[in-house]
C-alpha cells in the first residue's frame, strides 16, 4: 500500500536539457556564437539548398523573423551544404533568391554531432532554444504552422 502511494505522488519535472553552444563562420567569414543570443528565443534552422523540404520551410521563417523580431525572436539557418559542392558564393546567392532575412553560418562536424548525436540526421531539423538557452522544442521535418505553434508554447 505504502508503495502505490509513492507511486501517486507528484514528481519533479526533469529540467530542459541546455542547447549546445557553438561558434560558426557566417557567408561573410564572420564568427557567430549561440552564446551572443542568450536572451532571445533562437530558432536554430537545419537545412541544405537541395532539400525540397527546406526551401518549402523557407518563407515560413522569413515571415517568423520579420513578424516576431520585436520580441526578441531570432532565426539562424545552418547550412549542411557540402562547401566543396556548394560554396559560399553559391549560398549567398540561393540566399537573395529566397529572400532570407537571417544568418546563415557554415555547419561543422561538432555541431551536427552536439545536435543530432548518432541519430540519423534528418533536414530539415529546427531546434526551439528558450531565453535561457534551454532546448524548448525540436521540429523534424516541414510541417506548415509547427514553428509557430511551437514560438507560442515557449514561455516568456
Amino acid at each position: 500500500m505504502f508503495f502505490l502511494f509513492l507511486y501517486g505522488c507528484d514528481r519533479k519535472v526533469d529540467a530542459l536539457p541546455t542547447a549546445p553552444d557553438f561558434t560558426l563562420r557566417d557567408l561573410n567569414g564572420d564568427s557567430i556564437s549561440l552564446k551572443k543570443y542568450r536572451g532571445n528565443i533562437v530558432l536554430v534552422d537545419f537545412w541544405a539548398t537541395w532539400c525540397a523540404p527546406c526551401r518549402l520551410s523557407i518563407p515560413e521563417l522569413v515571415e517568423i523573423q520579420k513578424k516576431y523580431r520585436d520580441q526578441g525572436v531570432v532565426v539562424l539557418g545552418i547550412s549542411m551544404d557540402d562547401p566543396q559542392m556548394f560554396p559560399d558564393t553559391y549560398i549567398l546567392a540561393f540566399k537573395e533568391t529566397f529572400k532570407m532575412n537571417y544568418p546563415i553560418l557554415r555547419a561543422d562536424q561538432k555541431v551536427a554531432m552536439d545536435y543530432f548525436g548518432t541519430a540519423t540526421m534528418v533536414i530539415p531539423t529546427l531546434f526551439v532554444i528558450n531565453r535561457e538557452g534551454k532546448l524548448a522544442d525540436k521540429i523534424v521535418g516541414y510541417v506548415p504552422g509547427a514553428v509557430e505553434n511551437s514560438l507560442k508554447r515557449v514561455p516568456e
